[in-house]
């Protein structure tokens, strides 16, 4: 049996170089940039297409900066080195990173989880989430038809991410046959 490589989730987007000295602006995808872009910690350099370009990169400083990140990486002391990476995305290997508290999930996960009533009847299957102005939706498989269901606390009141599962409070009429 072959090891498969660590799974990486994406943490930041690489904006644009800061200075002279190597230092590049990150806009953060955590909730948690302090843990996430602490020195020491390796991030890999990825592209669009979910494909390595560089890495282990080693952070060796970090600071918020407004909304943003300024980080400098281990052996990488200029503009030039880190201009490439403009508009790349930052990864980390799942396992570095803080899992999901309880009741939590990463959205990448929803896909294939159950949908029931609070009373445990199932409705359908979650096949994917989008992202919309109004905020995130859940498009779920029913038996009969597709719906659409704002990924919100009075909707979607339990998310149980071990059995893959959560309870959906629809408004009613959304989900009638």
């Amino acid at each position: 049996m072959t090891d498969l490589p660590p799974r990486h989730l994406v943490v930041g987007r690489l904006r644009k170089p800061h200075g002279l000295k190597g230092e590049c602006a990150v806009f953060p995808l955590t909730d948690d940039p302090q843990s996430v872009f602490a020195p020491g910690r390796s991030v890999w350099v990825t592209s669009l297409a979910g494909e390595q370009v560089a890495g282990p990169l080693e952070i060796g400083r970090s600071r918020i900066y407004h909304r943003e990140v300024l980080l400098t990486f281990v052996g990488y002391d200029d503009r030039a080195a880190i201009e490439g990476w403009r508009d790349f995305l930052l990864s980390a290997p799942a396992e570095t990173l803080t899992p999901p508290a309880e009741g939590e999930v990463y959205l990448h996960e929803l896909a294939g989880f159950a949908v029931h009533d609070p009373a445990g009847n199932p409705l359908g299957v979650v096949t994917s989430v989008e992202e919309y102005p109004t905020g995130l939706m859940l498009e779920v498989q029913g038996r009969k038809r597709e719906f659409l269901v704002p990924f919100r606390k009075e909707f979607v009141v339990l998310v149980e991410r071990e059995a893959r599962r959560l309870v959906l409070d629809a408004p009613e009429g959304l989900i009638d046959e």
